[in-house]
């Protein structure tokens, strides 16, 4: 790939800064809205090209703060590796941020992080967090298919590839393969994603 012009880095440069300004506003409000729990707030790239959504953080997710991490987050890892993906361009978030919660509140600051992160493909984990997602009044979102392990098109800017729940597909081997086998279908995307 060529290098940037100085031109396109610059305006990339601003791009992520103002990105990463958005994220942190949106990691402080979420934080002060119920200051008697720690919600588990997104993590990765501001700019990811891949963002993954799960429905809810698991307790060592709460107990860290981060979406992602413990056994999903090393999971995702690995797969990413075998996938050759580079982690650098994905971010990962949950439908919502604390363990329940209010659901309209919820979906609000998802579509936030849609809007900043922009991602060229949501990885949705599971069966609640795709009902979630299509639930959303995102702006030119057409319903999404339950077809796991299959590429397909939410808006005109953002596809979407539904998997099985990574958490709950952690602790059986016949369950850690089906979730392998759908998220398969992300090599290959990646490997077409045009540089920059």
């Amino acid at each position: 790939m060529p290098p940037l012009s100085p031109v396109t880095d610059e305006i990339h440069e601003r791009y992520l800064q103002k990105a990463i300004t958005e994220i942190n506003d949106l990691g402080d409000e979420i934080t002060r809205s119920d200051e008697s729990r720690v919600p588990a707030l997104g993590s990765g790239h501001p700019l990811a090209d891949i963002m993954l959504l799960k429905f809810r953080p698991q307790q060592s997710e709460i107990q860290e703060g981060v979406a992602f991490y413990g056994r999903a987050g090393q999971a995702i890892l690995k797969s990413l590796q075998r996938l050759h993906v580079d982690p650098m361009a994905v971010y990962g978030t949950n439908c919502f941020k604390f363990d329940g919660g209010d659901e309209e509140q919820a979906a609000a600051w998802l579509t936030r992080e849609l809007h900043i992160v922009q991602p060229k493909l949501v990885v949705v984990m599971g069966e609640d967090a795709l009902a979630f997602l299509t639930g959303l009044e995102f702006p030119l979102a057409a319903q999404l298919e339950a077809s796991v392990g299959v590429v397909q098109q939410w808006t005109p800017t953002i596809e979407a590839l539904s998997v099985p729940d990574i958490d709950a597909s952690l602790d059986e081997q016949a369950s850690k393969t089906r979730f392998w086998q759908a998220l398969k279908a992300l090599g290959p995307w990646w490997a077409e994603l045009p540089p920059y």
